[in-house]
């Protein structure tokens, strides 16, 4: 009777339904098994690879060192490990990603062809993709009308624990190496620490010293006004219903402005879910005449964080240095490329996903869609975020430029923005600007109006 639960975006021990699922379907015990897939391995930049390797090791950790790891396609790998151990059932969480949802059907199937049950338990969500319709049954088009029917709703309180017995199965040694081999890539950056005990500790911190903050200090680069939590909701090391059931005591602007971002994480996974194509593909058709341009030297400047925009430059070198960027200077970023560059969002979607701890194809394909006008927003035309204007609002002393671009450290407080404007701005070799912002916004709105006017014949 013993029954296999396969681990996946749900890397933790603590308030997981789908283990419960598994020890309650079972007299006997539980085999808990990780696949390291070489279609999503090779696919991540070195950085993800290497977060993920951290957080499968903790987690084994948090298993009593019982945790199976298999290298291969899952298709193909837990249909034969089922049949090998002699499970009756295989538990998962659901899955709601087009590649995930593809997946196990295949996976699903192949079980049930062999007698073998496929039990789907929970979600990374506080509140699952689907769930959620308007009065006339379909998914929500805008936040605000979901943000109310998803507090209406509101999540299930956070599961109970489970002991059950464990099933000792041997790890495969291709997926053991894949995982050392991450974790010691030449010039790794550093990381923070991984697993629930690390996202929980941090939790606590962000709770005493940074909730009642929130509203204001979140879009402050130069500040630690952010939870740092997204990596490990990412991985699953923590769940949103802990999250949740901590915040139901509190009270505050931070903690109803937390609450929200909690609630635009579930709405793109909704969105995701009901479209899939919207990955990477436009999500309305509202710039279906829209000229984009061909990528160049441009982008590759953009990428290393060399465009002569200080603000922008910061966050790109931060997204390097670190596998995160502040989300405030990730809307910039984007809007740079998308506005200034001109080049069409999954250009630079794909390069966030890659490089990015917290990289989610829902979360951020649609953030980048948000500023480009193709996704969840009635009027996106007027929206060209100002490199210069935006850098002195949420870094007015300069702080965070001069952390990540050190060829400007010579300038003091908000000098550091434009250093055009001082004799000795260029002294340290930072470069000048590569394209002139007030001359790209206006072909910017040109090009939306051009569009616009297309669309309505």
């Amino acid at each position: 009777m013993t029954t296999l639960l396969w681990l996946r975006r749900d890397l933790r021990r603590a308030d997981l339904p789908v283990l419960l699922a598994a020890a309650d379907a079972t007299s006997d015990d539980v085999a808990v098994v990780f696949v390291v897939d070489p279609a999503l391995w090779q696919s991540g930049g070195t950085v993800r690879r290497a977060w993920l390797a951290a957080s499968v090791q903790a987690t084994n950790d948090s298993y009593d060192g019982q945790l199976t790891v298999l290298y291969g396609d899952p298709r193909d790998v837990i249909p034969a490990a089922a049949r090998r151990i002699g499970v009756t059932s295989v538990h998962v969480s659901r899955e709601t990603t087009p590649f995930g949802s593809r997946r196990d059907q295949q996976v699903a199937k192949a079980l049930r062809d062999n007698g073998i049950d496929w039990v789907e338990t929970g979600t990374p969500y506080a509140i699952g993709p689907g769930t959620l319709t308007t009065k006339a049954g379909t998914g929500f088009k805008v936040f605000t009308a979901y943000r109310r029917a998803w507090s209406d709703h509101g999540a299930p309180a956070p599961a109970g624990d489970a002991e059950p017995s464990w099933r000792n199965v041997d790890s495969d040694a291709q997926a053991l190496a894949a995982l050392r081999a991450a974790q010691d890539a030449p010039g790794l950056i550093d990381l923070p620490e991984a697993g629930e005990s690390a996202a929980l500790g941090r939790w606590r911190d962000f709770l005493d010293e940074a909730l009642g903050d929130y509203d204001t200090d979140r879009d402050r680069a130069d500040r630690h006004g952010t939870s740092g939590l997204s990596p490990y909701l990412k991985v699953g090391a923590i769940h949103p219903r802990t999250l949740l059931a901590d915040l139901g005591s509190r009270s505050g602007t931070g903690r109803y402005t937390f609450v929200s971002e909690l609630a635009w994480r579930d709405f793109y996974a909704d969105v995701l879910w009901r479209q899939p194509r919207s990955g990477w593909h436009d999500l309305t058709d509202a710039l279906q005449h829209m000229p984009y341009d061909e990528v160049g030297p441009d982008v590759e400047a953009w990428r290393q964080g060399r465009t002569g925009y200080p603000f922008v430059d910061a966050g790109m070198r931060q997204l390097l240095a670190t596998g995160w960027m502040h989300n405030r200077v990730r809307m910039v970023t984007a809007s740079f490329l998308t506005k200034d560059l001109h080049v069409w969002w999954p250009v630079g979607a794909s390069f966030f996903l890659n490089r990015l701890l917290d990289g989610d194809v829902a979360s951020n394909n649609h953030g980048w869609q948000w500023v480009a006008g193709t996704g969840t927003d009635a009027a996106p035309y007027f929206r060209v975020f100002n490199p210069i204007t935006q850098g002195k609002k949420f870094d007015p002393d300069g702080d965070y430029v001069r952390r990540w671009v050190p060829e400007l450290r010579h300038l003091s407080g908000s000098a550091v923005h434009e250093p055009w404007r001082h004799t000795d701005g260029y002294r340290e070799g930072y470069p000048e600007r590569i394209v002139d912002h007030a001359a790209e916004r206006h072909v910017a709105l040109e090009r939306y109006q051009s569009n616009r006017a297309a669309t309505d014949r």
